[in-house]
C-alpha cells in the first residue's frame, strides 16, 4: 500500500479511499478541492500498485493497515474518511476499528451486504475475464470500460493495475468485500452520509445504507437516481464534490 498526500500536514486530515480496479488518482480533484482546507490522503490500495505487483488480501487487512498509518501520523483522529464503492466497505470498517475517531463519514455505494456464494463465484469469474481481456488490450472491452466504469483521463491508469493484478487477489477482494458485514454503533456526533444511485447493483447499496441508518440514525442518505453504481463519482466528479462539501456544510 501507498499513500499518496496534498495540503499542509498541520491541518484536518481526510482520507480517501478508492474502490475495486479504480486506480487512485480518480481522486485528484476531490484531493485538490478539500486541501484547500484539510490535509488530504489518499492510498493506493494493495493490488492496485502501478508500479508494481503486491496482493490485496482482506478488506480487514487494508483497514488495519490504514488504521496503523491514521495512528502513527494524527494519534488516530480524522476530519473525514471517504469510500468509494470497496472504499466504503473498508472506510466503514476503519471507523469502527478501536483507536480511531472521525467527524464525517461519507460512503458512496458501499456493499455492506453479504452476498450469495454462487454469485461471489459468478463475479469472480466475470472479473478475471475482463483482467485477462483488459491485459490483451482488447477493443470491445477497453470500450466497455470507458463507457461505463472509467473516463477515457483515468484508462492508462486502470491498464497498469490490470497489469499487475493477480487473479488471487481478485478472488480476495469479491470474497472479502461481500462477506457479512458487522455494522457498528459509531459515535453519534460521526454524522455519516450515504450516497446511492438506482440502477443496476445499486439495490445492495440501497439496503446497505438503510440498515447503516438504522443502526445509526445521525446518518444521511442521498439516492441520485437514473445514476449507476460509482457513476456519479467516476464520471461527475465536480457534482459529486459539491454534494459532499453541502453535507460537511451542514455540519
Amino acid at each position: 500500500m501507498i499513500f499518496h498526500t496534498f495540503g499542509d500536514v498541520s491541518k484536518k486530515p481526510v482520507l480517501l479511499i478508492h474502490g475495486m480496479l479504480n486506480p487512485w488518482q480518480l481522486w485528484e480533484e476531490a484531493a485538490e478541492h478539500f486541501s484547500k482546507e484539510c490535509y488530504v490522503i489518499v492510498p493506493e490500495l494493495d493490488a492496485h500498485t502501478e508500479e508494481e505487483t503486491s496482493t490485496f488480501v482482506s478488506v480487514d487487512d487494508e483497514a488495519k493497515a490504514i488504521r496503523e498509518y491514521v495512528i502513527n501520523e494524527f494519534g488516530g483522529k480524522l476530519f473525514m474518511i471517504c469510500g468509494l464503492s470497496m472504499g466504503g466497505r473498508i472506510a466503514a470498517t476503519i471507523a469502527g476499528l478501536p483507536g480511531i475517531s472521525t467527524e464525517y463519514l461519507v460512503l458512496d455505494g458501499a456493499p455492506l451486504m453479504a452476498m450469495p456464494k454462487f454469485l461471489i463465484r459468478f463475479m469472480t469469474n466475470s472479473y478475471i475475464k475482463i483482467i485477462k481481456k483488459s491485459k490483451a488490450r482488447d477493443p470491445k472491452t477497453l470500450a466497455s470500460c470507458r463507457r461505463d466504469f472509467l473516463p477515457e483521463r483515468y484508462i492508462d491508469d486502470f491498464l497498469k493495475i490490470a497489469d499487475h493484478i493477480e487473479d488471487t487477489s481478485i478472488r480476495n477482494i469479491l470474497s472479502s468485500v461481500f462477506s457479512a458485514f458487522d455494522y457498528k454503533t459509531y459515535d453519534p456526533n460521526c454524522r455519516i452520509l450515504f450516497m446511492h444511485g438506482t440502477k443496476g447493483n445499486e439495490s445492495v447499496s440501497r439496503k446497505a445504507a438503510l440498515k447503516m441508518k438504522e443502526v445509526n440514525p445521525q446518518t444521511e442518505i442521498r439516492v441520485y437516481d437514473g445514476y449507476a453504481h460509482a457513476q456519479l463519482m467516476s464520471f461527475e466528479q465536480s457534482k459529486w464534490i459539491r454534494e459532499v462539501q453541502s453535507f460537511l456544510n451542514k455540519g
